[in-house]
């Protein structure tokens, strides 16, 4: 294949498991993304989340790039609602002082930001386009404006603080980066660790709203996350297109896709291994948050009813499940519809040596 492959890792625990032990996982996977010929290796942000460790990308990376010796790291993708534009730079600029021009900077907007207008139209019908499914959409609004997530609310931001505005952080970061930051009063700051870091900024979106045109409008590369919300994907890109301006970072668009993949040898083997997935999905769903991912057996034992199918359907039919064939067929896919430069592949499984085996796997068959 052409396009450059990467991997975002959300750190899961599994059931049974602790947060060490995940954190451990992404240490060895890490380092073997890197033997497998992995372009990029980016770490999510999910706060009280059960079932997943990756809370501070900075802190990670960090651990990662010590392990490591060439792959680009980064984030997928810092929260901006979370951390001032100032906190963010200084993270990047200690981990880019340590580790020289390895590191993206992913920003992604905050839940609380995220939902603070209006909803976006709900997409009511599943279509196939030139044969990449787009499902019926999710919205995520009630859970949201939950009792749960206002606590969480509280625990993530400062009291009074209200989330910044997406273009409006992203310009004070990357003045930062530049160095000095003024206040039109002879004032200056600078960013040390930070100021002149060598980082390559992205921003990650799942619709075509605020995150799409912003990103356009600044010249910025772009993440689209089919993985996330399958059903707004090509919106998000046509989106970002439209919007797009030539800046000194970049002359033309750049988009990456992301993706849902479990490889194994064989189909019916993967789609074993895949199993568990639904029920996952289920609990991020229903507002409990990602539980510790189930075995194969749990997740059989589990009772489904046809609200909870169809609860998960989106995300279960758009995982791509099979031999390294078969998966590499509809990432191609993924890739021509969206235009995609480059695509990312996140991997769930129970055990830690089948979700290796299927990046392994899929770097065989992608990159050979």
């Amino acid at each position: 294949m052409t396009v450059p492959l990467s991997i975002l890792d959300l750190s899961p625990l599994v059931s049974g498991g602790t947060a060490g032990d995940a954190l451990r996982r992404t240490l060895d996977l890490a380092r073997r993304a890197e033997q497998f010929g992995y372009h990029r290796y980016w770490v999510a942000e999910h706060h009280l989340t059960p079932g997943v460790a990756s809370s501070q990308p900075a802190l990670l990376l960090g651990q990662i790039a010590a392990v490591t010796e060439r792959i680009r790291l980064g984030s997928g993708a810092v929260q901006t609602g979370f951390l001032t534009p100032l906190g963010v730079v200084e993270q990047w600029g200690l981990l880019d002082a340590l580790y020289p021009g390895r590191f993206d900077l992913g920003l992604g907007r905050s839940a609380q930001r995220r939902n603070s207008g209006a909803e976006e139209p709900a997409v009511t019908e599943e279509r196939v386009v030139d044969g990449l499914l787009i499902p019926r959409s999710f919205s995520f609004a009630p859970i949201f404006k939950s009792a749960r997530s206002k606590l969480f609310a509280r625990l993530l931001t400062q009291p009074g603080a209200e989330p910044a505005d997406l273009d409006a952080a992203i310009a004070d970061i990357e003045t930062l980066l530049a160095g000095p930051y003024t206040d039109g009063e002879g004032n200056e700051a600078r960013a040390v660790p930070g100021e002149g870091a060598d980082v390559e900024l992205w921003v990650l979106g799942s619709s075509g709203g605020e995150s799409a045109r912003v990103t356009g409008a600044r010249g910025l590369p772009f993440a689209a996350n089919y993985h996330v919300s399958p059903a707004r994907v090509l919106e998000a890109v046509e989106a970002y297109r439209a919007a797009f301006r030539p800046s000194a970072r970049l002359a033309a668009p750049r988009v990456l896709v992301s993706a849902d993949v479990v490889v194994a040898e064989d189909d019916e083997t993967a789609r074993r291994l895949a199993v568990p997935y639904g029920l996952w999905v289920r609990s991020v769903r229903t507002g409990q948050g990602a539980i510790p991912y189930p075995s194969v057996e749990e997740a059989e034992a589990f009772e489904w009813t046809e609200e909870d199918r169809k609860l998960v359907a989106d995300r279960v039919e758009t995982q791509f499940v099979g031999s390294p064939e078969t998966v590499a067929e509809r990432l191609e896919t993924l890739r021509r519809v969206t235009g995609a430069d480059e695509l990312l592949v996140t991997t769930m499984t129970y055990d830690h040596e089948d979700r290796v085996r299927s990046f392994e796997l899929l770097a065989k068959r992608w990159f050979n």
